[in-house]
């Protein structure tokens, strides 16, 4: 398995081609606000654990096991997202919230935190009953 800052480096890039159909060193470093040569040198170990490849001065495309790891990536990342909003995070927290808890659960605790999302989406009274709960709590 990769490391919290390989995970970072894979879900990054994914997205970038997913965006825009490539990602160069440059735009990694922009995206993380890293320095180009931190990139290349984990572009570069990313390549030899074959999560991508990598050619210098031609780009880098993921391999199949680095696309379905950063795939993955990219939905942990949105479904707890989703849960915080769900259970009333307030919205400039949320971001920095998921960075700070997405490496330190494990995939069981994921697919947990996903079969509870998708019992409040069943049913949107679910969210406003939980909402109301909040608001009480607030008022106490």
């Amino acid at each position: 398995m990769p490391t919290p800052s390989m995970e970072d480096y894979i879900e990054q890039i994914y997205m970038l081609i997913e965006e825009k159909g490539y990602a160069r060193v440059s735009d990694i470093a922009e995206a993380l606000s890293v320095h180009p040569s931190s990139v290349t040198k984990m572009v570069q170990k990313l390549d030899k654990d074959d999560y991508l490849v990598y050619e210098k001065y031609r780009g880098l495309i993921l391999t199949p096991k680095g696309k379905k790891i950063g795939k993955r990536l990219v939905f942990r990342h949105e479904l707890l997202e989703q849960f915080l909003k769900i259970i009333g995070v307030k919205e400039e927290n949320i971001y920095n919230d998921v960075e700070g808890i997405e490496h330190h659960l494990s995939w069981d605790a994921i697919d947990r935190i996903g079969d509870l999302v998708q019992f409040f989406e069943e049913d949107g009274k679910r969210v406003d009953e939980l909402k109301e709960i909040q608001r009480q709590n607030e008022n106490v």
